[in-house]
């Protein structure tokens, strides 16, 4: 479901202004169509986990061209690409680096072979407490502050909500973000304001202790940061959304405030929060309750920039213009068209051997920032499956987790579907079925399902204790595991934050593959790990070998490749698949779709 954005148009040749809004899919269809007018290109405008695209849709194609932008889904296509036996050319880019890579069922490792570079998560602690870099004030005001106020009432949040002023009582009290029915949205904003960046700040300095090696924080209230009078806009703001359009609706306008590399001051920084939370309410009032922060919602960066710089104010930490924040907040590494084209082209070198099934031409090629021996591009022979690889190879995975006080949603939410990437996991231990999702279930069903999902895991109809072994099945992507559970009490916090660990997939030990120069070395020996631009919550990271040990890899061969002139090629939601033939009418055919499409991403090919 992928549309193009203004921050797309500089990464890539096939997009221009007048197609901002529009189908990633439909709109590239029609570029390639304008050179290369005789091909058939289906272009879907849907989301490559949609059930309609599953085993046997890949099974129609040739080949994989991948390019999604977030872990989450590549892991997807990658177990459909095994589970239909499609080859699949994997790539990304950032900035000026990039790479290319073949899996293969059962001649090369699977995506999923070596571990991706886990995304880097904060206890929660150090976020509503003792905050001392910028990225921390971001996710405070991202996940926790903008959640919140916008988001889903229900959902837990560790904010501080509540109020034990002199005048609520303990069995009374309030919880301050609700909106009084007595009080405008600027006396409501101010209030907030004054809460979390005043009142929680005075609260967590009586906590002597946490501040003996640290700087204490100040509390800001809107009285420091701004004129005693209140801010008359109400023309701006009408000015400000005359479009009609949600989307259009900014604070920025609405204050004069126009480049977005400037550095606010506290006082810019406090108009815009208050500015920005009033449009919400006044422009966007029925979105409240279900909104999740979007890197492309003007007024959600806003929103969040301004939140992070007045709590960055309280703590001593460096202030950051929204341009840099919204860099921070949707983990944005800005891209290189002529990086972008590079790997573009070595996908479609490799796309070709895949299609003349040249097996022993297929390498893994990274593209460097600076020559390493005189070379950008490094070339290396791919790797074999990796033994240990839980998905496909089927290694047993052990889960040390508190079987006493973890529920059996946390082992969903943390294990099945964060780390092990399931969409629509099923859960069983022996016969016992714990956990099923799917639209074919009786409403019975659902609710002892649900009700399961509360329960401690020992406390489940089959109990779940140390030694238990659980069996997890996602039926779409046709993926099972065992999964041995290990009993443990204690987790350190900072560590292990997830209060669990799993762990049994893990790099394959050097074998005598490794030690045969032709081959390089296995992907377990990166040396760097260069964050991808992920658009979700998952950091999609591109794992660079050392170059120097990437040089003692064989180049790939200069080969002249030429593919059947006839080809069909679907594009779904950032995925290409192309099937292969030969026709006399010279008819392409190629598949498109965009539900998470970004040339600067990694590329699958079928």
């Amino acid at each position: 479901m992928d549309t193009i954005e203004v921050s797309n148009l500089n990464r890539q040749f096939l997009f221009r202004q007048k197609h901002v809004g529009q189908s990633k899919a439909k709109v590239a269809r029609e570029a390639v169509l304008k050179f290369k007018p005789h091909i058939k290109i289906t272009p879907y405008h849907a989301n490559v986990k949609d059930p309609e695209f599953n085993v046997d849709f890949f099974k129609q194609f040739n080949v994989v061209l991948n390019g999604l932008d977030n872990l989450d889904a590549r892991r997807h296509v990658n177990r459909l690409c095994l589970a239909s036996g499609v080859p699949l050319v994997e790539s990304g880019t950032t900035g000026f680096l990039g790479q290319v890579t073949v899996h293969v069922k059962g001649k090369t490792e699977c995506y999923e072979c070596q571990p991706k570079p886990a995304p880097k998560t904060y206890p929660v602690c150090t976020i509503t407490s003792t905050p001392t870099k910028f990225v921390h004030c971001i996710v405070w005001a991202k996940d926790l502050l903008f959640a919140k106020l916008f988001g889903n009432k229900n959902q837990e949040n560790d904010l501080n909500v509540r109020s034990t002023d002199a005048s609520s009582s303990s069995e009374h009290t309030e919880d301050v973000f609700e909106h009084r029915v007595d009080e405008d949205v600027e006396q409501y904003g101010r209030r907030i304001f004054d809460h979390v960046f005043g009142y929680n700040i005075e609260v967590a300095l009586r906590n002597e202790e946490t501040w003996k090696n640290r700087n204490k924080p100040r509390p800001v209230y809107t009285r420091d940061a701004l004129p005693p009078r209140p801010i008359e806009q109400n023309g701006n703001k009408d000015k400000a959304s005359n479009t009609g359009d949600p989307s259009s609706v900014s604070a920025m306008a609405s204050l004069g405030l126009k480049n977005p590399q400037d550095l606010w001051s506290l006082r810019e920084n406090s108009e815009v929060f208050l500015e920005a939370l009033g449009l919400f309410f006044l422009k966007r009032e029925k979105e409240i309750g279900q909104l999740g922060f979007d890197k492309d919602d003007q007024l959600a960066v806003e929103f969040v920039t301004s939140a992070a710089n007045i709590r960055a104010t309280s703590f001593g930490i460096p202030l950051h213009s929204l341009f840099e924040a919204k860099g921070i907040a949707g983990n944005i590494v800005h891209a290189v068209a002529t990086t972008n084209a590079i790997i573009a082209g070595l996908i479609v070198l490799e796309a070709m051997k895949v299609l003349q099934n040249d097996v022993k031409s297929y390498r893994m090629t990274y593209c460097l920032e600076h020559p390493s021996r005189k070379m950008l591009l490094m070339p290396v022979e791919p790797f074999e499956p990796n033994k240990s690889c839980y998905v496909c190879s089927e290694t047993p995975l052990t889960l040390e987790i508190n079987t006493h006080r973890s529920k059996l949603r946390d082992f969903v939410e943390k294990i099945v579907k964060a780390k092990l990437g399931m969409s629509l996991p099923l859960i069983m231990h022996g016969v016992a079925l714990l956990y099923e999702v799917g639209d074919d279930l009786e409403e019975d069903e659902v609710a002892n399902y649900a009700a399961n999902l509360d329960k401690v895991l020992s406390e489940l109809p089959s109990p779940v204790t140390g030694g238990t072994i659980l069996t997890v099945e996602d039926l779409q992507q046709e993926l099972k595991c065992s999964i041995n559970i290990k009993h443990r009490e204690e987790f350190d916090e900072e560590k292990e934050p997830d209060g669990m660990v799993l762990s049994g997939w893990t790099p394959a030990l050097a074998t005598e593959k490794n030690k045969t120069s032709d081959n390089g070395p296995s992907s377990s020996n990166a040396s760097q790990t260069v964050p991808l631009e992920p658009e979700d919550d998952d950091e999609i990271e591109i794992i660079l070998k050392d170059p120097e040990i990437l040089s003692a890899g064989k180049k790939r061969k200069s080969t002249d490749i030429s593919v059947a002139a006839d080809s069909e090629i679907s594009s779904v939601t950032g995925a290409m698949l192309i099937k292969s033939k030969v026709e006399a009418d010279d008819s392409h055919s190629d598949v498109m779709v965009d539900g998470n499409l970004d040339t600067n991403k990694k590329k699958r090919v079928q």
